[in-house]
């Protein structure tokens, strides 16, 4: 969400970070949950006794911009290291669009973590979908089922 989703403010730092938003359905609650290669931080924004912050309340609007002013004071004095895979991951260079590895060519390039053989195998194997309308600007990616009925 920090490089193209609802916490691409977070991205704005810098940084190497990473996260994700949350909003409850009623706007009652917003939460940001992200972290740096070294650091783990979670900002959380509701009334005490329930009751909607507004209709325009989501974690993207309100709480990830308090996420990276925080961050930008965490780690202003510590170098930025990338993030590091754990041992058995593997990353992928897919396709954006369509899920699928990237061929030479692809415009929407992004690396993508696997556990091995989960990688998508070029046979129509679709990781991830996009929105309704299919039409590649502001298409956000969305969770496929595989064969089994599990989600990538």
């Amino acid at each position: 969400v920090v490089q193209r989703g609802t916490g691409a403010i977070v991205g704005t730092l810098g940084k190497q970070l990473a996260g994700k938003t949350g909003t409850t359905n009623d706007s009652n609650d917003v939460w940001f949950i992200g972290f740096s290669p070294d650091l783990a931080v979670g900002c959380y924004m509701g009334y005490d006794q329930p009751r909607s912050l507004g209709s325009q309340a989501t974690g993207g609007a309100i709480i990830a911009p308090l996420f990276r002013d925080f961050m930008a004071e965490a780690l202003k004095d510590v170098p930025d290291i990338p993030f590091r895979a754990p041992p058995g991951i593997r990353l992928v260079r897919v396709n954006l669009r369509t899920g699928q590895r990237a061929q030479a060519g692809d415009e929407k390039v992004i690396l993508e973590a696997f556990k091995p053989g989960s990688e998508p195998n070029g046979q129509g194997q679709v990781i991830m979908g996009v929105g309704a309308a299919g039409s590649g600007a502001g298409d956000t990616p969305t969770p496929a089922s595989d064969s089994s009925g599990g989600l990538y």
